[in-house]
């Protein structure tokens, strides 16, 4: 992994300069094929293939703690304000601390980002234009009609384009 261009590209998304698809080709050049945001730890631990792994902090004052309690909407409008209005990074951690998300993982190759809450609650969002094909839906049910994704304390499986609409479709 190239260890100046990983640094370089974390420096640029804490001080809002980058874009998420920008980091995302940045970080892919670089080597890495996921990483692991911590914010109970403040950090973001990047992975190459082969187990390589380089760690940086997450420097920015007055975060708020992580939300005791996950909250999907919140977290959804959070991505969608990011995606649709390019929210600087720094108000997207504060909205997602508040919404309850610990950490998450990005999955470039997966092309997709799994956040998770302090009591196990996840959401997985694929990157814009990218879906799930049909074996990586794990539930089995018809997530159009019943709107739950199994595991997760049953929450909510929301429209990526608009997180307040309810189920998504299939």
């Amino acid at each position: 992994m190239n260890t100046e261009m990983i640094v370089k590209t974390a420096r640029k998304t804490l001080d809002g300069t980058i874009s998420f698809p920008e980091v995302v080709g940045q970080l892919f050049a670089a080597g890495v094929e996921y990483y692991h945001v911590d914010y109970v730890g403040l950090r973001k631990t990047f992975y190459s293939a082969d187990g390589d792994a380089v760690v940086t902090p997450i420097n920015l004052e007055g975060l708020p703690p992580v939300a005791a309690n996950f909250n999907a909407v919140a977290l959804c409008a959070d991505i969608l304000d990011s995606q649709r209005n390019s929210q600087p990074y720094r108000d997207f951690t504060r909205r997602a601390m508040e919404a309850g998300v610990q950490g998450y993982f990005t999955f470039l190759r997966g092309k997709r980002v799994t956040y998770f809450g302090r009591q196990g609650d996840a959401h997985t969002e694929w990157f814009p234009n990218s879906h799930p094909a049909p074996s990586e839906l794990t539930t089995g049910l018809p997530i159009a009609l019943t709107g739950q994704n199994v595991g997760a304390k049953g929450g909510n499986v929301l429209d990526r384009r608009d997180p307040v609409q309810g189920a998504r479709s299939l």
